[in-house]
């Protein structure tokens, strides 16, 4: 038995799942989810828990056990309490400014690039930038029910202007270490 897969996933207070077939519904106070399932595993609801159960033993049926436990305790999270991801932008000059559904970053190129949020996805940067050795830094942070697309997000912004190595320069994720090279000398 898988050990992720038979634990049960508890519901929050104002958290709902129905099961229609092979989809499961998750609705909460952040929103509303809904997760398709494997052909060889099923669901039960009861007593504000969600149990994964898988038709047999066979190696598919095992291997997508713990996998559909976890996809659908993510789901019942992102609609109780919501996903956050957080990234710096860090440079001279570099901007970052949400307008409606999407956002609008100076990122030392010759034109200002857009990125459109996808649905569910939620902007919002900080006032006022901190300074970080030399570098000014600039936080954005990201918020979503849906942890896949919070997460697809977040990597499509940071490859807009991934950080280089020797100054720290472009968008990293908060918690990202750079790993900093030191640069040439110039001695004769």
């Amino acid at each position: 038995m898988s050990r992720i897969g038979k634990l049960p996933i508890k519901l929050g207070d104002k958290t709902k799942a129905i099961v229609a077939g092979q989809k499961v519904n998750f609705e909460g106070p952040k929103g509303k989810l809904s997760v398709d399932l494997p052909a060889k595993v099923k669901v039960e609801v009861k007593d504000g828990q969600v149990n994964v159960l898988r038709e047999d033993d066979s190696r598919e049926a095992r291997s997508l056990h713990g996998l559909a436990r976890t996809i659908l305790a993510n789901a019942a999270k992102g609609v109780s309490t919501g996903f956050e991801r957080r990234l710096d932008i860090r440079g001279v000059g570099f901007r970052a400014e949400v307008k409606g559904k999407s956002i609008q970053l100076a990122l030392g190129y010759s034109h200002p690039v857009v990125f459109n949020l996808p649905e569910g996805v939620t902007a919002e940067v900080d006032k006022a930038p901190r300074t970080e050795d030399s570098l000014p830094t600039l936080g954005l942070t990201l918020r979503s029910a849906d942890k896949e697309a919070l997460g697809a997000a977040a990597v499509k912004i940071r490859a807009l202007r991934p950080p280089e190595p020797y100054k720290g320069k472009g968008i990293k994720y908060a918690e990202e270490k750079i790993r900093r090279k030191e640069g040439k000398t110039g001695t004769t």
